[in-house]
């Protein structure tokens, strides 16, 4: 995630799923934006259209037409997808795996300045010169 480019498409925003489409990839986008499984979503639509079959064909026409397809070049690759689902599924969690890293990260950072500031790293460094 480099520089900000206003020209990139949102990945936050709702993109119909072509790719992974059954129809008009309405029911993959909206399960990609929420982070629902998908098929799991395609049932509770397939079950609410038992009862409310007019409100769920007039709502899957209508965000047919509205919600744009998904661009192809929104995420550079497999693992920059993943990351943006799992932010978008649980937000929280996304960043307190990041704090984690960064914690561990400085940890990291510590024990190597400890031993670089060492008379151990200076002792070791004399004899191998």
């Amino acid at each position: 995630m480099t520089d900000y480019n206003p020209q990139r498409p949102s990945r936050n925003r709702l993109y119909r799923d072509k790719d992974r489409a059954i129809l008009a990839g309405v029911c993959a986008g909206v399960a990609d934006w929420t982070g629902v499984n998908r098929i799991a979503l395609r049932l509770i639509v397939i079950l609410l259209a038992i009862p409310f079959t007019p409100v769920i064909i007039i709502g899957y026409l209508v965000m047919w037409i509205l919600v744009p397809k998904r661009p192809r070049d929104l995420y550079r690759d497999e693992r920059e997808e993943a990351f943006w689902q799992e932010v978008r599924r649980a937000p929280r969690d996304g960043v307190g795996h990041l704090n984690r890293r960064f914690r561990d990260l400085d940890e990291r950072l510590q024990r190597m300045e400890a031993w670089l500031t060492s008379s151990e790293y200076r002792i070791d460094r004399e004899l191998r010169d």
